[in-house]
């Protein structure tokens, strides 16, 4: 990431930070289990990707993943960083699912109901989830929203990111194809 890309994050982090300070309580709190407050997984580190129940009813194995690109993208319908970048995400499922992309989005809405009625609403198709106690023991959620987990074809990850990725930053994750 350029020094550049670094300064304008930390510039709109600071004033989204004290947005997100008045947000109610509720609002701030994820779904039990699912915040442990350590960093997205670095560069080059293995990462196994355990099976997810999507909305539509089908099982997202590790099987799928293998040998793909993966996207794993840890969101909340009630998250305001999550709402401006989930668009670039979106577009980068619809451009990318093509060339292999695979993609998850693993939403920490306490009810499924939530995440799914916020999709909806929003014409988004990428594939997701809710995370479950069993997910997220055995892929705890990194501290922050969203997160950004990029897995290459050999298993290792690409890139790791907590907070809102401009929409450069989304772009470059087709570069990993």
């Amino acid at each position: 990431m350029t020094a550049a890309c670094l300064r304008r994050r930390r510039i709109v982090g600071a004033g989204l930070l004290a947005a997100c300070s008045r947000l109610p309580a509720r609002a701030q709190s994820a779904a039990p289990g699912t915040d442990r407050g350590s960093p997205p997984p670095a560069p080059g580190t293995p990462l196994a990707v355990p099976d997810i129940t999507l909305f539509d009813g089908r099982k997202f194995t590790q099987a799928e993943a293998d040998g793909h690109v993966l996207v794993l993208y840890w969101w909340a319908s009630w998250c305001p960083f999550c709402a401006v970048q989930t668009p670039q995400m979106e577009k980068l499922w619809l451009a990318q699912r093509g060339r292999g992309l695979r993609f998850v989005g693993i939403s920490i809405d306490r009810k499924a109901e939530d995440a799914t009625g916020y999709l909806a609403k929003r014409g988004y198709t990428f594939p997701a989830g809710l995370v479950t106690p069993d997910f997220a023991r055995a892929l705890p959620k990194p501290k922050g929203l969203p997160i950004t987990v990029v897995r290459g074809r050999d298993g290792r990850v690409l890139m790791g990111e907590a907070g809102q990725l401009f929409p450069e930053d989304v772009e470059q994750i087709a570069g990993f194809l």
